[in-house]
């Protein structure tokens, strides 16, 4: 596990902030434009993509037997066959967490006892996060009880787009808190945001608030996750790093569905960010469709051809 971050109480610092957004679309094409690799390397990095995912389910049809089923494909999200022939079967491939509403963490928590695998819950009024303060955190403090270890609070998009970042930063920090010692996740909901300059800003706010991870958006939003967005948070991410010591974790989340994309995504951390970030300790992909694409593209790379429809299992 990484340390907990410590925080900075300096919100002035961010106030005289601009991004230059030209320069964010240029640098955003620059990486989608790039040569994905092929064969064996492509595998191996799909293999990592799949070890960073928050295999998810927030949908308002969630039941116990979804999130069993859930469970069971994060513990073997490939085939042990396909893994079998790549020679990776003893080498403990499973996703990096399950992430559920509240109310089913109790369900997730039971089913996974006998793996490593962390549970995540959405908390704090996800995801529009308008419920009042003491719901929310309430809400937060149920999911640690209930045996949640990591938390994807949402921020008060109105005290972002208001400029309120002191108050921003004090919410934050009182979600911190009821975290305990669970890693806590901030959703910014990027697509809400408006500006690049905002999503700097809150990016940089949630941060000093003490949160373990950045994360885009809550996948409920009409833009969820972007590259261009995402070179800014990247870019916070390593400014704070310089300032404090301290590494702070990305999520990207929402709209991430095919093999490509999620190579494009570990090509933009590891550009970005580098090598140190290539974890899931630093780095997740929050998604429920991802996976079965990523299979797909094993099987062809293991077989030689694609798997008929009914060949692979439905996440």
């Amino acid at each position: 596990k990484t340390n907990p971050n410590p925080g900075l109480n300096d919100v002035y610092w961010i106030s005289n902030i601009r991004v230059n957004t030209q320069a964010v679309l240029k640098r955003a094409q620059h990486i989608q434009g790039q040569k994905i690799c092929r064969n064996q390397w492509q595998a191996a990095w799909l293999l990592k993509g799949v070890t960073c995912i928050d295999l998810t389910t927030l949908a308002g049809d969630d039941t116990p037997s979804n999130v069993h089923r859930l469970c069971l494909k994060a513990i073997q999200p490939v085939r042990y066959d396909l893994l079998k022939k790549m020679d990776m079967h003893n080498k403990g491939v499973t996703t990096a967490a399950v992430c559920v509403y509240p109310s089913r963490v109790a369900d997730a928590v039971m089913l996974l006892k006998n793996s490593n695998l962390p549970v995540a819950s959405v908390a704090t009024g996800f995801p529009a996060g308008q419920t009042p303060l003491e719901t929310r955190l309430q809400e937060v403090r149920r999911a640690v009880a209930d045996g949640a270890t990591e938390i994807d609070i949402v921020i008060n998009r109105t005290l972002a787009l208001t400029g309120q970042w002191k108050a921003m930063f004090d919410e934050i920090r009182q979600f911190r808190e009821a975290c305990g010692d669970a890693h806590m996740k901030t959703i910014l909901a990027v697509g809400e945001l408006g500006t690049f300059t905002n999503v700097y800003k809150a990016s940089m706010v949630a941060m000093m608030a003490g949160s373990d991870f950045i994360k885009t958006s809550t996948g409920k939003e009409a833009v969820n996750a972007t590259y261009p967005v995402a070179i800014v948070m990247a870019r916070a991410i390593r400014n704070y790093f310089l300032r404090t010591g301290h590494k702070v974790g990305f999520k990207p989340a929402g709209g991430i569905r095919t093999a490509q994309e999620c190579l494009v995504w570990l090509a933009l951390i590891k550009e970005e960010l580098g090598n140190d970030w290539l974890s899931p300790h630093l780095f997740r992909l929050g998604a429920s469709s991802l996976l079965a694409d990523i299979e797909r593209q094993i099987y062809h790379y293991v077989t030689g051809q694609y798997a008929a429809y009914n060949e692979l299992p439905i996440a």
